[in-house]
């Protein structure tokens, strides 16, 4: 299953069933875990984790040591969940001390060619990165989030749960929950309603987050006084409170 031209270090763990192409090389500290299928010319270093069936093709680079100049070598880690995919070109780069140390994406994730994940992104669950994304350093991106091609996201945004962002968009500010949004600088075009129906919310729940997004982006109001008035309804789904809480947890200000 490891081809004779590949590089596999002795300290690496590879389930009994990993592939592994010509001229890849996996240095110590590596986890893969079974059904994974590492593509020809790949360097996987670490501390870094590979869940199950990971698939990664040729010429990427994951858990490779961060371009923070503070980086002095210490043993920061990359872990990810399984049945990502990991096209070409893609670059993951392992965290940093001054942060949590790891950087993480979780699993069914699909990085399209060339994108890079900067140290300590966290990645949710059943994302997409388009071709050439590229994530600065502690970027957080919820689950189910698009991210079109040659978007770049600035350091310590926050992009929340159902978020699209076009293709092109430069991403300077937090990005609230289920938004869709688009250009340079990137600004909300309404709601993701096309992904949020075809993921199944309710009609309800779309009506509620319509209502949600008139009163924060159509009404004039301040973020705090728009938070208060969606605090005063009576009853509300929990997409609605998703929506309040990614609004509150932004520090850099929310995408308008």
């Amino acid at each position: 299953m490891i081809h004779p031209t590949a590089i596999v270090d002795p300290a690496a763990l590879l389930a009994d069933d990993v592939e592994v192409g010509p001229f890849s090389v996996i240095g110590p500290d590596v986890e893969i875990g079974a059904g994974s299928r590492i593509g020809p010319h790949v360097v996987i270093q670490g501390p870094t984790r590979l869940g199950r069936r990971t698939r990664v093709f040729q010429f990427a680079s994951v858990g490779e040591e961060c371009q923070d100049k503070k980086y002095a070598g210490e043993p920061t880690r990359l872990e990810m969940g399984d049945d990502n995919i990991i096209r070409e070109g893609v670059t993951l780069h392992r965290g940093t001390v001054q942060d949590r140390g790891v950087t993480t994406i979780g699993s069914r994730n699909l990085l399209m060619a060339y994108a890079h994940v900067g140290h300590d992104c966290v990645i949710g669950d059943d994302c997409i990165l388009a071709n050439q994304v590229t994530l600065g350093g502690h970027v957080t991106v919820g689950d189910h989030v698009i991210l079109g091609g040659l978007v770049a996201v600035h350091q310590f945004c926050h992009i929340g749960v159902h978020a699209m962002c076009g293709g092109g968009s430069i991403v300077t500010k937090d990005v609230p929950a289920y938004l869709m949004i688009n250009g340079h600088p990137a600004q909300a075009h309404g709601l993701n309603l096309v992904g949020l129906k075809r993921r199944g919310f309710s009609r309800e729940a779309l009506h509620a987050l319509t209502d949600a997004y008139r009163i924060v982006y159509r009404q004039g109001l301040t973020l705090e006084q728009a938070l208060e008035r969606l605090e005063a309804q009576d009853s509300r789904p929990a997409e609605v409170d998703t929506f309040m809480a990614s609004l509150r947890a932004s520090t850099r200000g929310i995408t308008r």
